[in-house]
């Protein structure tokens, strides 16, 4: 949301703002499926009607072309090569294009075993179609993953109803209203430890 607030002419509540472009996100996800650069557009432009502040001519890409530049959260490179060090294989389920995933991955500090985005599966996850490539491509089912997600909605519920254990990353401390996680961190900096607890 960094991207699109300074074009508005007043200040905005960050939190706020960016709950209000995810479940607009959501509706262009469900409406059909479209590139992720497509549905970053659609969504960002009605988030922008929404405000009574359309985009300006020639703006019209600025959120698809600001995702490169998206910062992971500082824990996650230390978290992620712990991890991969400890012998434990290493995937993502993304909602991205291949080409924006590649863009972001170097900022992990580790590169995964296994990619699976939205181009790649056509749809976008609740849809059970990430899940689908994964055990297709990896050979492993839900009895030997873990699945860890920031997102009630895009994660952490379809995973458990295919059967993985979960692992919810609740950044903003959002109640778990008919959602029962396997576990809940703050941050992943004790993931390492909760996954060898899990294994």
């Amino acid at each position: 949301m960094n991207a699109l607030a300074p074009l508005l002419p007043f200040p905005v509540e960050r939190d706020d703002f960016a709950r209000r472009y995810i479940k607009l996100e959501a509706e262009v996800e469900k409406e059909k499926y479209r590139p992720y650069r497509e549905v970053l557009a659609v969504a960002g432009a009605r988030l922008m009607e929404q405000t009574g502040h359309p985009l300006p001519q020639g703006k019209e890409n600025t959120l698809p072309d600001s995702l490169p530049n998206w910062p992971a959260f500082p824990e996650v490179p230390g978290t992620l090569r712990a991890l991969h060090a400890a012998g434990y294989r290493l995937a993502i389920l993304s909602n991205v294009d291949r080409d924006l995933l590649a863009a972001s991955v170097p900022r992990l500090g580790v590169t995964p075993d296994l990619l699976v985005t939205a181009q790649d599966c056509h749809s976008y996850k609740p849809a059970p179609g990430h899940w689908r490539r994964f055990q297709t491509l990896s050979g492993v089912g839900p009895d030997r993953t873990l699945h860890v997600g920031a997102s009630l909605y895009h994660d952490i519920i379809p995973a458990g109803q295919l059967g993985y254990r979960t692992v919810f990353i609740n950044r903003h401390d959002e109640p778990l209203i008919q959602v029962a996680p396997t576990r809940v961190l703050p941050n992943l900096n004790d993931l390492p430890k909760m996954v060898k607890e899990l294994a």
